[in-house]
């Protein structure tokens, strides 16, 4: 919608309780082709009538006997949804435009009014708001947006995971340290890692016999942030049997492109040729 008829169809609410003053800005705005005004001469009425139609502007005259403007603004900050309070406060005091400011109006008219005045603040004011609830849309839009994707994306992680697993004899993550996060199968006695049992103390499981060129190989891959393939260890058992094992790895990273970790996964190759 184009931003001049998002102007003139949005919702104005005139409070003064001098009807002569009611009826010419209803005048005034009716002549420059806003069609969604309302007005009343009741300010307690405005909170109510504010949390029923959520007004884009409210034209608010200051001084009003029972209860005058700066009381229907302090009203009018517990109603508010979005922490904007859309008000332009109409005085004959010059000396209430300041503290009308720092009590939450957005801009003033002053009295007697100036038509091209009252015009102009009223259009500037919703050129204003407008866009200030275009954006507030915008950001709902983005987070239900990233919340959607950040729940395919689970999904796709799970989906991945499920299917690397039936794929292979085990499934392991690593952080950015080298430590396992994430382990299903014998990954572990694979490299030969030492672990901490769940009780806390440090537990040493030293497993021999590995070769240790390919191991040193693989290390200098892995500091190097490189991608692995159907990389092969070979072991000898201490009863002299030999085992071999193919794992494949890949860097993770996060938005900002810092390296987080590893994934891979693995298969043993002996059981696989019996």
């Amino acid at each position: 919608m184009p931003m001049t008829v998002a102007i003139h169809q949005a919702s104005i609410l005139i409070v003064d309780d001098q009807p002569a003053n009611v009826q010419l800005l209803e005048q005034v705005l009716a002549d420059a082709g806003y069609t969604q005004v309302s007005a009343t001469t009741k300010p307690e009425e405005v909170c109510a009538l504010h949390r029923k139609k959520s007004f884009d502007l409210i034209l608010l005259d200051l001084q009003m006997p029972g209860m005058d403007g700066f009381q229907v603004m302090e009203g009018l900050k517990t109603n508010l949804t979005d922490g904007y309070m859309p008000v332009i406060v109409l005085t004959a005091q010059p000396g209430h435009k300041l503290r009308a400011l720092a009590a939450g109006a957005k801009d003033f008219i002053s009295k007697p009014f100036d038509l091209v005045e009252v015009k102009t603040r009223i259009h500037n004011m919703l050129e204003v708001r407008l866009l200030y609830k275009k954006l507030a849309d915008y950001n709902k839009e983005l987070e239900a947006t990233v919340a959607e994707r950040t729940a395919e994306l689970r999904e796709s992680e799970a989906r991945y995971r499920s299917l690397t697993e039936l794929a292979s004899d085990w499934y392991w993550e690593q952080d950015e340290n080298g430590h396992f996060s994430k382990v299903s199968g014998p990954v572990l006695e694979m490299l030969g890692i030492q672990v901490a049992p769940l009780d806390g103390e440090v537990a040493v499981t030293s497993y021999g016999g590995w070769n240790e060129v390919e191991r040193t190989r693989l290390r200098a891959i892995i500091d190097e942030r490189q991608p692995f393939l159907d990389f092969v260890f070979h072991r000898v058992n201490a009863d002299g049997s030999k085992q071999s094992f193919q794992v494949s790895g890949e860097p993770m990273f996060n938005r900002n492109s810092r390296f987080i970790g590893y994934r891979g996964i693995g298969i043993e190759l002996t059981s696989k040729l019996k």
